[in-house]
């Protein structure tokens, strides 16, 4: 398959192949079954022979060949079922390239931090969110690389090194099929952080004649204890006992905290074994890729194994609950074996347990940005500006959540001395979504991901915006506070080295006429004086005045509407100069106001 794949014609191949071959292995299934059933009815005439002296050796065969078939049907049900997951897979790719996607996905509200400059006001997370578009990760660990990828801007370097590791991804649909796949149903949520805080808190300093110790008190509690089954006295069992208990007893605290400890970072651990050895057997040219796959390397042996191991060390733990083995783990001191060995897995694995787990959150992060890039061919890559003053310079430029048959493209320039723009326009003409789609192309292009653009050309920003502001009653304030609060914010950002983009929807909207022109200036004045450049949209046509005092470092631009047949009727392109007319009035009266 190449990159220049039409991702739904490949997708729709893909569902009828899973389809076909699910298909094929029920009527496998069937005729299995068909022969077990034969089998069964075999050793039922057989069992009622027996009873009529046939030899029970005649029941043998058919009872291995029974238990053999089930087995076999349980791989054919496995395989079967992969089938039908890799289709609803790509029927889930369908649904994205549709724009049906929204409340299908992981929303990542969890990620969401109200004190973050623009996270709320770009929609990075949340219902219909970006974090919702792009997250197509197995792991939690991978969705937290995603998200902390969009809330912080990378380096030049970073996102050059992550551009090159998603042009390489983009064509492997087979690897992010059997990714997407692995311990398909498994549980996720803490377990990532759990398991490496777990690997790197204090270690229980083992000595190394706790366990040969343990081995001699079991040896002697299984010797005495079929000398009394034997008819001799029972005193030496009993006194095993008593200095097994003391032993015990000694060691108690360190055993129950290792037994407790281990308890949550447990969860996940086979679905992180699958994702590790998948990504080991894989081979890469590009540089990031490389190193990622690099930092999965050990000296004993691959970290899928050694995580595997855990596992089931985890599981022989988990056995001593078992009511038929509960006696011998009991006499084996089974608990305290256990608990040795997965410490001491711990202190030989541990340290290097946290670069395990950031190579596979960013393997999973760069695949999600692969998958996007894949589903959307003609979203190119950003063109990254080393130096200079902040630049923003987009062709074409559209919002990646807004379906594609709504999405107005529009062509937008921060170059050279002009330094920001003065919207205005109408109600619901398309101010704020252009404030966002100027917010969240910069936040695609500077995680590392392709943008909704014709071209894009820009300088490393930070985005600080106030375009979704509220007020807060549990708080006590209102919403003209807590706007000001924001565009403080806003100005802080501007003491990193970093030059700041300035998003600002309906700035000072919360006071009069007057109060806000002149705030509304110093505030403008004050942030391209330290090398900001952006957006404020407005109603007040007073504020598009502010453009005559900054000149030629500010710019009016506008939006039109025409009221038709009772209906207001929009074109979302963006035209200079100042909106002539409101439409207001309109939409009042088409409400049924007497206005």
């Amino acid at each position: 398959m190449t990159d220049n794949t039409d991702p739904r014609t490949e997708y729709l191949r893909r569902i009828e192949e899973r389809r076909t071959e699910s298909a094929q292995q029920f009527q496998r299934f069937r005729k299995v079954g068909f022969v077990r059933l034969a089998l069964l009815g075999i050793g039922l005439i057989l069992l009622w022979r027996v009873f009529a002296g046939l030899s029970a050796w005649w029941l043998v065969l058919p009872a291995v060949l029974f238990v053999v078939l089930g087995r076999v049907q349980a791989r054919i049900s496995a395989a079967r079922l992969r089938c039908e997951r890799g289709a609803r897979l790509y029927e889930q790719g369908l649904v994205r390239l549709d724009d049906r996607w929204a409340g299908t996905g992981a929303t990542g509200d969890r990620f969401l931090d109200p004190e973050h400059p623009c996270a709320r006001d770009l929609d990075l997370f949340g219902r219909g969110s970006l974090f919702e578009l792009l997250s197509t990760g197995r792991t939690d660990v991978g969705e937290e690389t995603l998200a902390q990828w969009l809330l912080t801007p990378a380096d030049l370097t970073v996102v050059r090194a992550r551009q090159e590791a998603v042009t390489e991804l983009r064509p492997k649909l087979d690897l992010r099929e059997e990714l997407a796949l692995l311990g398909e149903g498994a549980p996720s949520g803490e377990s990532a952080r759990g398991l490496a805080a777990w690997a790197n808190s204090p270690y229980w300093n083992i000595s190394p004649w706790t366990r040969p110790i343990a081995i001699v008190i079991s040896l002697l509690t299984i010797a005495t204890l079929l000398l009394w089954f034997a008819g001799y006295s029972p005193i030496p069992f009993l006194l095993v006992l008593i200095i097994r208990q003391v032993y015990l007893y000694r060691l108690q605290k360190p055993v129950e905290r290792v037994i407790s400890e281990v308890d949550g970072p447990s969860n996940n651990l086979s679905l992180l074994s699958d994702v590790l050895k998948r990504l080991e057997n894989e081979r890469y040219e590009s540089a990031l890729l490389r190193e990622l796959r690099a930092a999965l390397d050990v000296d004993d042996s691959p970290p899928s194994k050694q995580i595997a191991r855990l596992n089931r060390l985890i599981e022989l733990l988990d056995s001593r609950r078992n009511i038929i083995f509960a006696p011998a783990a009991a006499i084996l001191l089974w608990p305290l074996q256990c608990a040795i060995s997965i410490e001491r897995w711990r202190q030989s694995s541990g340290p290097v347990v946290g670069r395990w787990l950031a190579a596979v959150g960013e393997f999973e992060a760069l695949n999600s940005f692969a998958s996007y890039a894949y589903e959307h061919p003609h979203d190119p890559f950003p063109e990254l500006l080393d130096s200079g003053d902040a630049h923003f310079e987009a062709i074409s430029m559209g919002h990646p959540l807004i379906p594609a048959r709504r999405n107005v493209r529009t062509d937008l320039s921060l170059t050279g001395d002009l330094r920001v723009l003065i919207v205005s326009g109408s109600n619901m003409s398309g101010k704020s979504t252009l404030l966002r789609s100027v917010g969240i192309n910069v936040v695609l292009a500077l995680a590392g991901a392709p943008v909704r653009a014709g071209s894009l050309r820009l300088t490393p920003v930070q985005v600080g915006a106030a375009i979704r502001i509220q007020d807060s009653l549990q708080a006590g304030a209102s919403r003209f506070y807590a706007e000001i609060t924001r565009l403080r914010q806003v100005v802080g950002l501007t003491e990193d080295e970093r030059p700041v983009l300035f998003l600002l929807d309906e700035i000072l909207h919360g006071t009069n006429s007057h109060d806000r022109q002149i705030g509304a200036e110093k505030v403008v004045h004050g942030l391209i004086d330290r090398g900001a450049i952006g957006l404020i949209t407005t109603h007040d046509l007073a504020l598009a005045r502010i453009v005559d005092e900054l000149a030629p470092r500010a710019a009016n631009v506008h939006f039109e509407d025409q009221f038709q047949d009772g209906q207001m009727r929009f074109d979302y392109l963006l035209r200079p100069g100042v909106v002539q007319r409101s439409n207001a009035l309109e939409l009042m009266r088409s409400v049924g106001l007497e206005v």
